[in-house]
């Protein structure tokens, strides 16, 4: 990258802001906060969560689909176990099922709340949303199965009192978990990737790479970014990222706090912390879909939501070694219900590899039951 390049891409607020929003997560980290500071806290997390999606085109436009998704993705998932992990260290008996209600609310946030938003946009842009209905349907499959054998079996399972896998069983559910999700992303970019591009109104599969209004410079404009350009933008999403979770983490007992105070449960806390990580696919996703890329919306959602699943517990597995307290993964009875009715409203959407605005408006209807629910069980 010429210097000169470099000092135009230096000026930008997409670059400044994500290290402002490092420094906050420096100086705030492992501190009380005023309240003061935690929204000074807060601003810094939105800048960079509009920062990561840009940064997240950027190196789309060059990797193209599927691979674009596959990198935020895998990105905010890894950066989001870290937290999880963080939390949990310093939480105690207190966050036992913290890694249950942050991953089911990541879930249900992906796989309702982004496959709704993006349906609703794209379907209101060209009237039917159109994707292709054999990837869209392989990534709903592998979501389905990761759930119910991380997420439903240890409430049925007897080696251990309570919602909980004894090791053996939390070992396999964790090969199991990290295996599918490795054989998926194999299909998704090398066997079957023409599954996961977008398709054109007449089912033709077209290229899934992004418009040209990604905001990358003007020589590159008319085309796919530098190789350059695209690395220093994956190094600046991972920064972004990094003060994304880290700034989440900074305004966490804040948000534990509040929850007290106002009397609501604990697993509110794993549904506001999903919440705020996954702002950067839920964007990325609107905009994608504004742009008639309904598929590439679909990639991220489905995609984030195996990615918590498949990353997450592995991860989660191998800190219990360390961890110290019980580990709780199943589901109540509610979130069982209401993850049943995902996944079987979720297949009547991929089937027909065309969507309304009524499908969109149905998922993003169980969304906010499952909100509401957490709020008020």
């Amino acid at each position: 990258m010429s210097a000169v390049k470099i000092k135009s891409v230096m000026g930008r607020w997409t670059v400044w802001v994500p290290l402002v929003a490092l420094v906050a997560l420096v100086l705030s980290w492992g501190r009380d906060l005023p309240l003061l500071a935690v929204v000074a806290v807060a601003l810094c997390l939105a800048g960079a969560v509009l920062a990561a999606v840009h940064h997240a085109e950027v190196v789309a436009h060059r990797v193209g689909e599927p691979f674009g998704s596959l990198v935020l993705a895998v990105a905010v998932t890894v950066i989001e176990v870290a937290l999880i992990v963080t939390l949990m260290v310093d939480g105690g008996d207190k966050s036992a099922s913290l890694a249950r209600d942050t991953v089911f609310a990541a879930v249900m946030i992906t796989c309702n709340g982004i496959v709704g938003l993006s349906l609703l946009v794209g379907a209101l842009r060209r009237r039917i949303a159109v994707f292709n209905a054999e990837g869209s349907g392989a990534a709903l499959a592998t979501v389905a199965t990761l759930a119910t054998l991380s997420l439903v079996l240890p409430t049925f399972t007897t080696s251990k009192p309570g919602p909980e896998f004894s090791a053996a069983q939390l070992t396999f559910a964790a090969v199991a978990s990290l295996g599918l999700y490795g054989l998926f992303v194999a299909m998704q970019t090398v066997r079957h990737r023409d599954h996961f591009l977008s398709v054109a109104r007449d089912g033709v599969v077209k290229d899934g790479a992004l418009s040209d209004d990604v905001g990358v410079d003007d020589d590159e404009h008319s085309g796919v970014p530098s190789r350059s350009i695209a690395l220093f933008s994956l190094v600046m999403l991972l920064i972004a990222l990094i003060a994304v979770v880290g700034d989440a983490k900074a305004v966490s007992p804040t948000i534990e706090s509040g929850v007290d105070s106002a009397g609501l449960p604990h697993s509110v806390v794993g549904v506001v912390i999903a919440l705020l990580v996954l702002m950067p696919e839920t964007l990325a996703a609107v905009r994608a879909a504004r742009r008639d890329q309904v598929q590439r919306s679909l990639n991220l959602a489905l995609g984030s939501a195996m990615a918590s699943i498949g990353l997450t517990i592995p991860v989660i597995a191998l800190a219990s070694i360390w961890l110290e307290g019980p580990l709780l993964l199943g589901l109540g009875a509610t979130h069982m219900v209401l993850l049943a009715l995902t996944v079987v409203v979720g297949a009547l959407t991929v089937v027909p590899g065309r969507a309304t605005l009524l499908q969109g408006g149905v998922h993003l209807a169980i969304l906010a039951a499952y909100v509401f629910l957490a709020v008020s069980p």
